[in-house]
């Protein structure tokens, strides 16, 4: 027995983007809180390895580098939080002196039949 897999993601039920607005203001706050909580949450856990090092094994200095790469998490956190999606690459139409517009000659028009629409019509 054969199974027919979606060509467009690994699940059948999986969504297909189809339009190319912009992340929500609410989804796209709520991923940067995730982003700034997870790198917040890496600088408790450097501590205590710094300390276990430290005072366990007599790892002075490779606690020391622990503690050093951990003190600027809290400005990385906010760097990266307070970071908003990119902007969307805009071609502006812009006047440039070198380039030339297309010039194109035509035919002059022909005598052509006049219509005369009568005046005495009301509009």
């Amino acid at each position: 027995m054969r199974r027919h897999h979606s060509p467009v993601g690994s699940s059948p039920a999986s969504p297909v983007l189809i339009t190319g607005a912009a992340v929500s203001p609410a989804a796209e706050f709520a991923a940067r809180r995730r982003r700034y909580s997870l790198i917040m949450s890496l600088r408790i856990p450097c501590l205590v390895l710094a300390g276990v090092l430290a005072l366990g094994f007599g790892w002075s200095i490779a606690a020391a580098v622990i503690v050093v790469l951990s003190v600027p998490l809290p400005w990385v956190a906010v760097l990266i939080a307070n970071d908003g999606p990119p902007r969307k690459a805009e071609k502006i139409a812009r006047y440039r002196p070198d380039r030339v517009l297309e010039t194109r000659e035509t035919k002059a028009l022909g005598t052509g039949v006049v219509i005369d629409v009568p005046t005495d019509r009301a509009a």
